[in-house]
C-alpha cells in the first residue's frame, strides 16, 4: 500500500529475481521506484481506457503476463496493496498458468482493509466486521448488521453495470444512500477512507454523515465505513444453554 514501506522481504525477493515485472499500480511514483529495483517493468496501466469495459483491460493482462510465462521467462506481476483482493487478474493468471502446468502462486501483501483498522484505530473483533462491493447492495439483497462495523468498497463506482467507467454520479450514490437508510438513520456517520500511498502522505479521513453522501466527491479508492449503529443484542436463550454446559462440565 505505501511505497516500500509495505513490501516484505519475500517479495522483494521475487520482483528481483523476475525475468519480466509487470506494474498494475495506480500511482506513477510508485512505478518509478519499482523500476529502480528491476531493469525490465512494463506497466499495464495504459491498457485502461474511459469507455472501454475494465473487464476486457484484465484479460489483456493476463495475457500479456501468460506470454511471457509460455515464453520460459520468470514473470512477476506488482499489484497495489494486496493482489488477490479487489484484482480479478492475478486470480486469473494464477489459475491459467496452473492449468498449463506451470509453477505460480500469490505472495500476499498489506491492504486497504489492513490500513483501514491502523489508521482508524478499529478491532473488528469488538462488533464483528462485513465488508460488501458497493455495487452488490444494489444489485442483490444482502442482510446488514447494524451492530457491526461494515465496510462498503468502491462506492466511487457504485452502479457501474458497464465496466467502462471510473466513477459514479450522486444519482447513483443516491441509490446506495436510500438502501442504507433502511438500515441507519440519514444522521449516522459515516467515514471516507483512503490510506497513504507514498510515505511523505498522511491517509484521508473524512467524516460525515449518511445523507450527506450521495454528493460528496468519492474516487474509486476510496473507501467508506459505517460505525455500529446499535449494541449488540444479548442472545439469552443460548448463553443460558452455554451456563448448562458449563455446569455439567464443572460436575464431571
Amino acid at each position: 500500500m505505501t511505497l516500500g514501506s509495505h513490501l516484505t522481504p519475500l517479495a522483494r525477493s521475487h520482483i528481483q529475481q523476475a525475468d519480466v515485472v509487470f506494474a498494475g499500480l495506480s500511482d506513477g511514483v510508485v512505478e518509478l521506484w519499482l523500476q529502480r529495483m528491476h531493469p525490465d517493468v512494463r506497466s499495464l496501466q495504459p491498457y485502461y481506457r474511459e469507455g472501454k469495459s475494465r473487464m476486457k483491460t484484465y484479460r489483456e493482462w493476463v495475457e500479456l503476463m501468460m506470454a511471457e510465462v509460455r515464453a520460459g521467462k520468470r514473470v512477476c506481476g506488482v499489484f497495489y496493496g494486496h493482489p488477490g483482493i479487489f484484482a480479478w487478474s492475478p486470480h486469473k493468471a494464477i489459475e491459467v498458468a496452473r492449468a498449463e502446468g506451470f509453477d505460480a502462486h500469490m505472495e500476499p501483501g498489506i491492504s486497504a482493509e489492513d490500513c483501514l483498522y491502523a489508521d482508524l484505530g478499529i478491532d473488528p473483533g469488538s462488533f464483528g466486521c462485513q465488508h460488501f462491493e458497493a455495487s452488490q447492495l444494489l444489485f442483490y439483497e444482502r442482510r446488514i448488521d447494524t451492530a457491526g462495523y461494515v465496510v462498503l468498497w468502491q462506492v466511487g463506482i457504485v452502479g457501474n453495470r458497464s465496466l467502462g467507467r471510473f466513477d459514479a454520479g450522486p444519482k447513483y450514490r443516491a441509490l446506495l444512500v436510500e438502501l442504507l437508510s433502511r438500515d441507519y438513520p440519514l444522521d449516522h456517520e459515516v467515514i471516507v477512507y483512503r490510506g497513504a500511498t507514498l510515505p511523505i502522505e498522511k491517509p484521508r479521513i473524512r467524516r460525515l454523515t449518511l445523507g450527506e453522501l450521495a454528493d460528496a466527491p468519492l474516487t474509486a479508492e476510496e473507501t467508506v465505513l459505517l460505525p455500529p449503529a446499535q449494541p449488540l443484542k444479548l442472545n439469552t436463550a443460548m448463553r443460558q444453554r452455554l451456563e448448562a454446559l458449563d455446569k455439567e462440565s464443572a460436575l464431571a
